[in-house]
């Protein structure tokens, strides 16, 4: 039987920082493996913790049930408890998300900035006003057994014709560009 699909969460921002390393007398002599959050574990603390929503709430921004929101949390609790208690570093990356807005990467400051004004193209950097720009998409990779797999491909059952499934839209919602019919995922 294969393993269930992985639904795709929704996150607001990617972190502001990439993680945090302990430090203290003592330091070198702990484990030296990080803990890694995922992005979604840190979308879920950040909306319960800091922006102090409750778990039906932010299940909803999320995009997931609320059951699963728990889950998320828990395990994203349980890492930060497992890196303080044992003097690891945590390092936020991964994970099966998407971003709610187009973010965008500074390749002179490495800065990372969204456009809220959609109408208007990104031309400079905000904080150094270079021009060294490019659009920013967390790339992720679905395994199964250490097996990649492709992506999701959606098809029309009518004229045959296939596109890559986009992130966070089903593929009944889309529409056959030739015909015009409903299109449905591909089965692999």
């Amino acid at each position: 039987m294969s393993p269930r699909i992985k639904r795709i969460r929704k996150v607001l921002n990617p972190p502001a920082i990439k993680g945090f390393k302990p430090y203290g007398p003592g330091i070198e002599f702990t484990v030296n493996e990080p803990v890694t959050l995922l992005y979604e574990e840190y979308e879920a603390l950040r909306l319960c913790d800091y922006d102090m929503f409750n778990h039906h709430h932010a299940s909803g921004i999320m995009n997931v049930s609320r059951p699963t929101f728990t889950r998320i949390y828990a395990i994203a609790r349980q890492k930060l408890a497992k890196a303080f208690v044992e003097g690891r570093q945590i390092v936020i990356e991964g994970g099966k998300v998407y971003f709610d807005s187009d973010w965008y990467r500074c390749n002179k400051c490495n800065s990372y900035f969204n456009n809220p004004e959609k109408e208007m193209a990104i031309e400079n950097c905000p904080l150094c006003g270079s021009g060294e720009i490019e659009g920013y998409q967390y790339e992720y990779e679905q395994t199964v057994q250490g097996k990649k797999l492709s992506p999701d491909i959606c098809i029309c059952p009518v004229c045959g014709y296939e596109q890559p499934r986009d992130l966070g839209i089903p593929c009944k919602n889309e529409k056959c560009p030739k015909c015009h019919y409903a299109m449905r995922r591909k089965r692999k």
